[in-house]
């Protein structure tokens, strides 16, 4: 069962044009297989804040089982990892180190793990005055899926990173091998299997825990705002859209590095690293270690038409067509 699908975005660089259509194509997959399936829920783009950090997860599955999370990514060329569990890509004739998809999903695996396990008992409740099994002994696994015309090495790479390194036409049949499940009559009647499992009603209730949680990326700048002002939460589809307007208008208005500048998958506003690459300035989000161009639409005209210039430290945008000019970092 699909509850929530990709959240599509403007997207502009290559680079991002071809990760929105990785993503794409994985929930594909998994909407063909999973689609009327009552107990595999498939969560994805997920975004979400525990303990003041934020993860974006592509791809949740929730299954009687446990949990399987699943990290997109495009890869066109040849990819390799080494013994160390380095990363490099090929593009054309040349070759570029790339973070590890599989760290960053494991860092996405213990936040959500942590989240799940303080509200445990609101989520699952107690059985006759005793707490339920809790998260810590279910199934948890990770995948990293790759583009199908990507060419990977496996007989150079570490084993570990082969079984969660998949193709994205051979992600179904992974997942079904993880997840290995079974009848509800199996279930009981089979003594080998010890795996703990939850039933639809757990299910359910994680499933809405979730998605009650779930950060929507055009709500970025609202919740900026609101750590700012103190205001009543409320989900953001009661909010007025004009009022939701008037309040990013005025967020705009205020060219300061948090309402100018942010990483368009995660929303952060703060913690990122300036760097410089093929198709010019570009942010290196330190929470979700995905990339962002530092081309933004103009603060004052929303003309696209922007150049970036750098002076020691500090990057300025200024804006060829009303010459507006903000520093960004």
């Amino acid at each position: 069962m699909i509850l929530k699908t990709k959240t599509l975005q403007n997207t502009q660089t290559p680079q991002t044009i071809a990760g929105q259509k990785q993503e794409q194509d994985v929930a594909f997959y998994l909407r063909r297989a999973f689609k009327d399936h009552p107990e595999v829920l498939v969560i994805n783009d997920f975004r979400f804040t525990f303990n003041g950090e934020t993860a974006q997860i592509d791809h949740l599955i929730i299954y009687p089982y446990g949990f399987v999370l699943i990290e997109s990514k495009s890869i066109k060329g040849h990819v390799d990892v080494n013994q160390h569990g380095e990363w490099t890509r090929s593009h054309g004739n040349n070759w570029f180190g790339m973070p590890s998809p599989i760290k960053q999903v494991e860092l996405q695996q213990s936040l959500l793990k942590e989240m799940l396990k303080q509200h445990r008992s609101e989520i699952l409740g107690k059985l006759l005055g005793i707490r339920q099994q809790g998260f810590g002994m279910r199934c948890w696994d990770h995948l990293c899926a790759v583009s199908s015309d990507a060419v990977i090495n496996r007989e150079t790479m570490p084993a570990a990173v082969s079984e969660q390194l998949v193709k994205t036409e051979f992600l179904v049949e992974k997942l079904e091998k993880i997840m290995n499940l079974k009848s509800k009559f199996f279930r009981i009647i089979n003594v080998s299997d010890t795996r703990p499992d939850f039933n639809q009603e757990e299910l359910n209730s994680i499933a809405k825990f979730l998605i009650d949680r779930h950060i929507d990326p055009s709500q970025a700048t609202t919740e900026i705002t609101s750590v700012q002002t103190p205001q009543v939460k409320e989900p953001v589809a009661s909010f007025d859209v004009n009022k939701v307007a008037e309040v990013k208008n005025q967020a705009i208005e205020q060219p300061t590095i948090n309402s100018i500048l942010r990483c368009k998958h995660c929303g952060e506003s703060t913690n990122y690293t300036p760097m410089y690459g093929k198709f010019g300035y570009y942010i290196k989000c330190n929470q979700c270690t995905k990339n962002t161009p530092m081309k933004q639409a103009c603060p004052e005209c929303q003309s696209k038409n922007i150049k970036i210039h750098k002076r020691n430290q500090s990057y300025t945008l200024t804006c060829q067509d009303c010459s507006h000019s903000s520093q960004v970092i």
